[in-house]
């Protein structure tokens, strides 16, 4: 007779969409966040860069404050996704929100590029990739992860 117990569903790492996707985007946007800091040399730490230099895959423009601002995600949601479903929920949910903010704040920023609000160095690639990551981690954090409430219902008199 064995004495172990099966964990519940979504505690499994392999079991929660949640906990599988914070741990996949937080490896991704911690390697962007490193990677980032070899398109900077040369560029303000904070505000909008010269357009060209600083731009990863040629696209996307970064500034080492937008460098750093992609590891304390990549951190946040590798933390939660390996800690528990609940988190990673939550954690995904949360980010999912402020790049939900950040993509749609963004295209204002993108009329004067120059502006000292753009101290994230955002251009209107960054902003579609934020509306993109905003909508993965929205669904999946509001979406997957569900559990039943398998209470009867209350009886009404």
């Amino acid at each position: 007779m064995s004495t172990t117990a099966t964990p519940a569903r979504g505690t499994r790492f392999g079991a929660s969409p949640n906990r599988i996707l914070a741990t996949v985007f937080g490896i991704v946007y911690l390697l962007v966040g490193l990677i980032g800091f070899f398109w900077t040399s040369g560029v303000p730490f904070a505000g909008p860069g010269n357009g060209s230099s600083n731009l990863i895959l040629g696209l996307f423009e970064v500034n080492p404050l937008h460098n750093v601002a992609h590891l304390l995600i990549g951190v946040a949601l590798l933390i939660a996704g390996t800690a528990s479903a609940s988190a990673a929920k939550a954690t995904n949910t949360t980010i999912g929100a402020i790049y939900l903010l950040l993509g749609i704040v963004g295209f204002f920023l993108a009329a004067n590029h120059d502006s000292p609000l753009n101290f994230l160095s955002l251009n209107t690639p960054d902003h579609f990739l934020h509306l993109a990551s905003a909508v993965v981690l929205l669904a999946v954090g509001l979406g997957a992860d569900r559990v039943a409430d398998t209470r009867p219902a209350a009886a009404t008199a």
